[in-house]
């Protein structure tokens, strides 16, 4: 992951990416389902692309909270679990 940022930074890049850790970073988030664009977030000043998206609670939403699940831990902390 700390690769690909140092690689990538101050270029522009077109990652295609199933973990959606690879691109929580990104400027522009493009959901595509089924060969259509059907999401697109944009960092803005308030918000990353990842927030934007998550807010909408489309596909992305979806898709990150089947990835990402809080675990609750014996010690009353929280986990996140990487289910992909």
């Amino acid at each position: 992951q700390e690769a690909l940022e140092r690689i990538m930074q101050g270029r522009t890049s077109l990652v295609i990416a199933h973990r959606l850790s690879t691109i929580l970073a990104a400027d522009v988030i493009l959901v595509m389902n089924e060969g259509r664009l059907v999401e697109q977030g944009r960092r803005s000043s308030s918000q990353s692309a990842h927030e934007e998206l998550l807010a909408r609670g489309g596909l992305y939403a979806n898709l990150y909270q089947t990835q990402f699940r809080a675990i609750y831990q014996p010690n009353g902390g929280l986990k996140a679990e990487t289910l992909v």
